[in-house]
């Protein structure tokens, strides 16, 4: 049994190692390559193609190809796609060019198209092979989830530090321009990752195919979930999961080149800072506060119920961006984009966690499935592709990239202000929801 929890925490972490090598970086490669007044769209496609592509592969692995099996097939189609991007930007570069804007989108929106339904896959696969061996879904599927945000840090670590310059690899917390986190190498140790994945998931244990009542495309689609409209509080609850999805990829596309941009200021305690020469690192601990995080979510569900636990991440990613807008890379300076980390935990888990526990209580068991998919369409789908839209027109009106490739204030205070905004945005959600969303906790002894 423990090894087979071990094979399944080696697939956790490559799982996610895949999305960390790129997901927080990518920005400051994407501005140097040219790309930096589309950064929004980038992050946008993931929530488009979250829209229809889980749901697809997953009727796939429903009726046709075990689930493992897919979620190899998806990660060699996915990191094919990152080969071929590392490749393009590889020869743009030796050519003295910008890569080909039009191409370079569509192979990574045909990567994360593949990418984003593995997602879902791992889980079906990791359930699927601990319930066939007898195991408790609830009880050690956490701590082997765990190890997929620990794959995550890894790779945000390596691409932070592993630098190529004139030949020679090495890794330095020190400035240098090769650093993987500003190249397109940051797409190679992804797709290297995605295909070692597509390798190891065919030595895991079948999860055989089990026949299914017949179904309409509706339910197929989950579109009968809908129908939760009609009662107000589901309707409030998905309508405010929505408005807060705005805020789920903003700092993934931009902290990055806003802590980098530091790097060309004048005082030279924050341009030689360690966060500006090692955004990638420092935002890392985000993702180590959200790993500790899920370890206080049981308690504060018992305690305070679901609205408020919910409320209490809706405030979280208001210090989220005030911190931001109110930091600097220097000491003390520095110490309000720790807190901003930390807060994130609480910001992205209380509210994924919480959000989906909600779900799973309120909605009628013919539909839970459905409504867990309508609650991530709203989620990571509707509300984080416009957000991350709308987020990108803000700072393209505040900040312009500099010849130096740097994010830069287009007059004094131009970052500041668009993460005030964003802060701004997500209190008035935080506010409307306390006010408007009614729901009673009985507290349990």
């Amino acid at each position: 049994m423990n090894n087979l929890k071990l094979r399944l925490i080696v697939m956790n972490f490559l799982e996610f190692a895949v999305w960390g090598a790129y997901l927080t970086c990518m920005g400051n490669y994407l501005g140097k390559a040219g790309m930096g007044a589309e950064i929004s769209w980038f992050y946008a496609i993931q929530g488009i193609v979250s829209i229809f592509m889980p749901t697809i592969m997953g009727i796939v692995a429903d009726k046709w190809i075990q689930p493992q099996r897919l979620l190899g097939i998806c990660h060699l189609l996915a990191g094919a796609a990152m080969i071929s991007l590392f490749f393009m930007g590889m020869n743009a570069e030796a050519a003295g060019v910008l890569p080909n804007k039009a191409a370079f989108i569509t192979i990574y929106t045909l990567s994360v198209a593949f990418y984003m339904p593995t997602l879902a896959l791992s889980n079906t696969a990791a359930f699927t092979i601990l319930k066939d061996y007898g195991m408790d879904t609830v009880k050690d599927f956490p701590p082997i989830r765990v190890f997929g945000t620990v794959g995550f840090i890894a790779t945000m670590w390596f691409v932070n530090c592993a630098t190529l310059d004139n030949g020679s690899f090495f890794f330095t917390l020190a400035e240098n321009a090769g650093k993987f986190q500003y190249t397109h190498m940051q797409f190679l140790v992804s797709g290297i990752l995605s295909v070692v994945l597509f390798c190891y998931c065919f030595t895991l244990p079948q999860c055989k195919l089990v026949p299914k009542p017949a179904q309409s495309l509706a339910e197929s689609f989950g579109l009968d979930a809908f129908r939760l409209f009609k009662t107000k509080k589901m309707a409030l609850f998905f309508i405010f999961s929505a408005l807060l999805g705005m805020s789920l990829q903003v700092t993934n596309g931009y902290a990055t080149p806003f802590l980098t941009s530091f790097k060309g200021s004048a005082d030279a305690a924050m341009a030689n800072s360690f966060g500006a020469n090692n955004a990638t690192m420092l935002i890392s601990l985000s993702q180590i506060a959200e790993a500790l995080c899920i370890l206080l979510i049981p308690f504060f569900l018992k305690r305070y119920g679901i609205k408020v636990v919910m409320l209490i991440a809706m405030f979280a990613w208001v210090f989220r961006f005030g911190f931001f807008g109110l930091g600097n890379p220097a000491m003390p300076g520095v110490l309000l984009f720790v807190g901003s980390c930390l807060v994130y935990g609480v910001a992205f888990d209380f509210f994924n966690v919480s959000g989906g526990l909600f779900v799973d209580k309120e909605c009628d068991p013919k539909i839970k499935a459905s409504a867990q998919g309508l609650f991530m369409l709203m989620t990571n789908g509707l509300g984080a592709t416009i957000g991350t839209l709308a987020a990108g027109k803000i700072i393209d009106y505040f900040c312009v990239w500099n010849d130096a490739g740097y994010l830069v204030s287009r007059a004094p205070g131009g970052w500041q202000t668009a993460w005030f905004i964003f802060a701004g945005f997500a209190l008035v959600v935080a506010v409307l929801f306390m006010i408007l969303f009614k729901y009673k906790h009985v507290r349990e002894e």
